[in-house]
């Protein structure tokens, strides 16, 4: 997007939407990431696929934490989560087109876009393209590692995706996500890794690599085995920033208590890049 149509889109969303309540904080809603959508004259695309931005306006060269709601691929809406306001971030929620009204790869598709939108744009915000990390819950954990570990879909955009300071999934499916299985006629107890898996795609040079996962008896299926097996590959391939952590007495819904664990990964990875 044209810098100036950019700051054109900002100042009607101001003129539009009200501001964060938080003071220093400011709120834009719904802009559109791809920047052909009028051309695309698709309603799915002209519905799903906008992001919601919310930003720390006396903090300079902020960094941003890219937001991928969870949902199984098939529910869920862009979101920006109260745990994580007000602690110096940018916080950019992100909607995705939703199966069975697409499939496989569109909503990683749409998912690189806005992560592209991102580096392209958060500049004009004040922030730091070279602060910007991905996360996610459950089906947004699914898509923070496929962005982030295959890294043809960042690429479309002529975007590095070892250019993300960090990944933090939450609970992400390793494996083909059982949504893409469904539709393969597989039963979800039964595991797959095709090119829709992370799995498939460890490497080495990826970005630091967090992996938070609920208690190993009360997570969904086997989340915590495929997450630990992940962080064994990649840790053998040679990727020297690879943690996992078990949150020990939470099962799927383990947000509350792994929201601070991603703000501490961002500090301690920002700390380190001085």
């Amino acid at each position: 997007m044209k810098q100036k149509t950019f700051a054109l889109i900002i100042l009607l969303c101001f003129a539009i939407f009200s501001a964060a309540q938080e003071s220093g904080y400011k709120t834009i809603l719904d802009i559109p990431y791809y920047e052909d959508m009028a051309e695309k004259k698709n309603h799915l695309i002209n519905e799903r696929c906008k992001l919601d931005i919310y930003y720390p306006t006396d903090v300079e060269r902020f960094a941003t934490i890219i937001w991928f709601h969870g949902g199984g691929l098939t529910s869920g809406n862009k979101e920006i989560p109260d745990a994580l306001k007000n602690k110096g971030f940018c916080i950019i929620g992100v909607n995705y087109r939703l199966s069975p009204d697409v499939e496989a790869p569109a909503y990683i598709e749409d998912s690189a876009a806005a992560v592209a939108w991102v580096f392209r744009n958060i500049e004009e915000l004040g922030g730091d393209k070279s602060k910007i990390f991905v996360s996610g819950h459950s089906a947004g954990g699914y898509l923070t590692m496929m962005i982030g570990l295959n890294k043809e879909y960042l690429a479309a955009h002529k975007i590095d995706a070892d250019s993300i300071a960090g990944l933090i999934p939450l609970s992400g499916q390793t494996i083909t996500h059982f949504n893409i299985r469904d539709s393969y006629g597989m039963k979800d107890t039964q595991p797959l890794v095709d090119k829709f898996a992370p799995l498939f795609h460890v490497r080495n040079n990826a970005p630091p690599l967090l992996l938070i996962t609920g208690d190993r008896e009360l997570e969904m299926l086997g989340r915590y085995e495929e997450n630990a097996y992940l962080a064994r590959m990649m840790k053998i391939t040679g990727h020297q920033q690879t943690k996992i952590i078990e949150l020990q007495g939470y099962g799927h819904d383990m947000t509350y208590p792994a929201f601070p664990l991603l703000i501490k990964e961002v500090q301690q990875v920002l700390q380190f890049k001085k």
